[in-house]
């Protein structure tokens, strides 16, 4: 038996519990579910998950699964990145993804920070955040995760919160049931660099918006949650295939 190795009371153990609920739920329905993790403290998942994975390097978590999909297109394929490891490194193998809305699930674990390697500022740091590469506050103005992928044409766009287990797994569900590029950000504290277990009183859910536009504007507010925004449009592996025979 894996021992599992994060910090106790750290967000990925919600993360892990709520993704097993999801998948459990996918095979039972006869789903072939494949898992990949990139570099950092989420990272990790794929070792406490008996499900068929593979660890990629720093951001290349998109890259990979789009491969892995054109050349087998049955597979519900999901990707697990944090917030340096998807926005900073592969930022641009995120939003590629995105835009071709290739047919994968991707779930960014965003605590804010750099954890597995001690304490840096990420693109989703707060501006003015004291850590061990900004030690007089972070000069820069942070990503919005999910504006960013709604920008680049994702076709589904969520926000979850860690510490909310049955609201989260069925979010995770819906992602991997949905035809397109998946998007699910899941805020979580990271307890020894960047605790805000506290933003579990200021979290609120909001109703699927109708449009771009409007899913832009629920999302604005980091502490809103819910599947903002979701369409059926053509993947970029039925666009591959059809163009190739």
């Amino acid at each position: 038996m894996v021992r599992i190795s994060w910090c106790p009371g750290c967000g990925n153990f919600g993360i892990l519990r709520a993704f097993k609920e999801a998948s459990g739920r996918m095979i039972s329905e006869g789903y072939d579910v494949v898992i990949s993790s990139g570099i950092g403290c989420h990272g990790k998942i794929t070792d406490y998950i008996n499900l068929p994975s593979f660890h990629v390097i720093h951001g290349r978590v998109p890259p990979f699964l789009t491969g892995l999909k054109l050349a087998n297109p049955e597979l519900i394929a999901v990707g697990f990145s944090g917030d340096g490891d998807g926005l900073n490194e592969g930022l641009e193998h995120l939003v590629h993804a995105a835009r071709r809305n290739t047919d994968i699930t991707i779930i960014l674990h965003n605590n804010g920070v750099f954890g597995l390697t001690t304490g840096q500022v990420t693109a989703t740091s707060p501006k003015g955040r004291k850590g061990k590469s900004t030690p007089y506050g972070n000069p820069e103005y942070p990503i919005n995760p999910c504006r960013l992928m709604l920008a680049s044409g994702a076709s589904f766009v969520a926000r979850v919160f860690a510490g909310d287990h049955k609201k989260m797994a069925e979010v995770f569900y819906r992602a991997m049931k949905h035809r397109g590029f998946s998007f699910v950000e899941v805020l979580q504290p990271c307890v020894t660099f960047n605790n805000f277990w506290d933003l579990r009183k200021d979290v609120f859910w909001v109703e699927r918006a109708g449009s771009v536009y409007e899913a832009m504007q629920k999302c604005e507010n980091i502490r809103a949650c819910g599947i903002f925004y979701a369409e059926d449009k053509e993947t970029y592996e039925d666009a591959v295939w059809r163009s190739t025979f």
